[in-house]
């Protein structure tokens, strides 16, 4: 079999998984709606289960649900014949995953659904199977050409999986689940870093270099020395920040001779300083450094806020590798 043989069986094998990928398209209906509605209301937990390959397409979709705040977690169809069917209460979601829908394994599984009030979601390609008629909701997923003699499952098991983050990214919308909420259950990896925000990693409270406008500039710098950030915030009487003032503006003033006892801080602060809300992604913060050759930002609670409760600085964000 030389090269381009087998160029051409990957080529048939993508074409046909494709072609399943949009007859898929094509057959979304209202089931979906009812079963990301009732994804989105469960007040427990959804178990996804299947068997053979259906079963880790499960785990994978009930990976992708918990990841985007529907808490899901996928059992094994013969574990659940032997003691797991236990952990499956009438508050949750059943889904059961099967091409045919006539295993041996997810009968019993059906059944106990069905007997015990177990809201069921069948995802499942025969119409006439078990799992179509025992299913609440029904997604009947297309019958569609397979790859390999024409009965290893690839293209079931590709609208499969589509099919499932379908439902996880409807859900997430629907729930309005934001790229907020997604980082704090990915702190970790690239992605969590990306996805930190200013008030993840600022600092607040008495670690943020305040003075009052009113001072001199020599306990402005007693503060910069002892908060070691490299700047001071400058606050009139009302905790209104009215200013900012850096190392940089410091080494100005000593090339200058000024006497920093009787020289105050509302004088020499750099008006306006920039500022940025708490909920921000930090690598827009690292962005408007840069674009500003500045190394610290004041952070608000909100837009139109005059008062700083926060300040982030770049070695902050550096700290936590974001780039």
């Amino acid at each position: 079999m030389n090269k381009n043989s087998l160029k051409n069986i990957a080529t048939e094998v993508i074409n046909l998984e494709i072609d399943a990928l949009r007859i898929l398209k094509k057959s979304i209906n209202k089931s979906f709606d009812k079963a990301v509605n009732t994804i989105v209301n469960c007040q427990s937990k959804i178990i996804l289960c299947g068997v053979g390959k259906s079963g880790l397409i499960a785990a994978k979709i009930a990976s992708t649900l918990s990841s985007v705040g529907s808490p899901a977690f996928s059992l094994s169809a013969n574990d659940c014949l032997h003691g797991d069917l236990g952990s499956i209460t009438k508050k949750d979601i059943l889904i059961l995953i099967s091409n045919s829908g006539k295993s041996e394994e997810i009968i019993p599984i059906i059944k106990f659904a069905n007997r015990n009030k177990i809201k069921l979601i069948g995802i499942v390609s025969k119409k006439n199977s078990f799992l179509y008629k025992g299913s609440d909701i029904k997604i009947l997923l297309p019958e569609v050409r397979e790859s390999g003699l024409g009965v290893v499952p690839t293209s079931s098991t590709s609208i499969q999986l589509a099919i499932g983050d379908a439902l996880a990214v409807a859900a997430l919308k629907k729930k309005q689940f934001s790229k907020y909420d997604f980082s704090r259950l990915h702190p970790g990896g690239n992605l969590g870093k990306q996805l930190k925000t200013v008030g993840d990693i600022m600092v607040t409270g008495a670690r943020v270099p305040f003075i009052s406008e009113s001072k001199n500039m020599r306990e402005a710098i007693k503060t910069i020395s002892k908060k070691k950030l490299g700047v001071v915030i400058v606050r009139n009487k009302s905790k209104i920040t009215t200013g900012i003032i850096t190392d940089g503006n410091i080494r100005k003033l000593k090339q200058k001779n000024i006497d920093f006892q009787k020289t105050l801080a509302k004088n020499v602060m750099t008006k306006n300083p920039i500022k940025i809300t708490a909920d921000s992604l930090a690598v827009k913060a690292l962005r408007i450094m840069n674009e500003k050759k500045i190394t610290s930002l004041c952070v608000i609670n909100g837009k139109n806020s005059n008062k700083t409760t926060g300040l982030i600085h770049i070695h902050h964000i550096l700290e936590t590798n974001i780039e």
